[in-house]
């Protein structure tokens, strides 16, 4: 069983280019659940799933990134992007080891490796596809791949930089749902630009708005994931998030 811990952070800032994108910013993420992030382009969003990651630097004295049991965050983070960068030359199943293979400079894996890739391609319902090359497959199926292959991680927490965006309604639909279901357990943090999809499978949701760029809106729905969009009270949840979305901080306007 995983033991996912929430993250904390704390007093964050990141200036690009002479400009604060965020400035002294806090967020908590409860641990085992799955917290969304919605924002205008440009205010920051992948940046701070970076810092989180460990792909940009903190800067010494900019505040600091922990998780809530104390241990660190090296090595516990999976990172789910928005393209599936699958490899061409690769089948199925070396996509979703390539991680592995890797880190360890070595093409050949053990057998456990490979049953366990071979077991999440079932969970995402591609194990019939595992030989085939990424090229036959569909956006959607290849979206399925890199989500194996980030299951195939094992790690704690999860970090999704807007991975079904480039999908039609019904291929999102369904991978949010398949999502969820996987991921339970993990703490997730969950980058979207769409209100209705943080709603969907958001356990907490936040709003990043404004320059520097601050949380000016959260809420926590009470419904259980994957949830109905048509019910009457997610979609006046949706007028709220539009809303936040649209609001302008004094430092936006000038």
């Amino acid at each position: 069983m995983l033991n996912a811990p929430g993250i904390d952070l704390k007093r964050i800032s990141l200036l690009y280019a002479g400009q604060f994108i965020f400035e002294e910013l806090s967020l908590q993420l409860p641990a085992a659940k799955c917290s969304c992030l919605l924002g205008p382009s440009g205010v920051g969003k992948s940046s701070l799933l970076q810092l989180i990651a460990g792909i940009l630097p903190l800067a010494a004295g900019e505040g600091e990134i922990t998780a809530t049991d104390g241990a660190p965050l090296l090595g516990r983070v999976a990172y789910m992007a928005q393209t599936d960068l699958l490899m061409p030359w690769a089948s199925v199943l070396d996509n979703v080891i390539l991680g592995e293979k890797l880190r360890h400079c070595r093409w050949r894996v053990s057998k456990d490796n490979k049953e366990r890739a071979r077991y999440h391609l079932q969970q995402v319902g591609l194990l019939d596809r595992a030989n085939d090359k990424p090229d036959s497959l569909s956006q959607g199926m290849r979206q399925r791949v890199a989500l194996a292959r980030t299951l195939f991680e094992d790690k704690p927490i999860v970090l999704m930089d807007e991975p079904f965006s480039a999908l039609d309604v019904v291929r999102k639909l369904e991978l949010q749902a398949l999502t969820v279901e996987v991921l339970q357990g993990r703490t997730v943090f969950w980058v979207t630009h769409d209100p209705l999809e943080a709603l969907r499978v958001g356990q907490a949701i936040f709003v990043l708005t404004g320059q520097p760029a601050r949380i000016h809106y959260q809420v926590e729905p009470k419904e259980s994931v994957p949830r109905d969009v048509r019910q009457s009270n997610i979609i006046a949840l949706e007028a709220e998030l539009i809303a936040a979305l649209c609001q302008r901080t004094a430092g936006d306007l000038a």
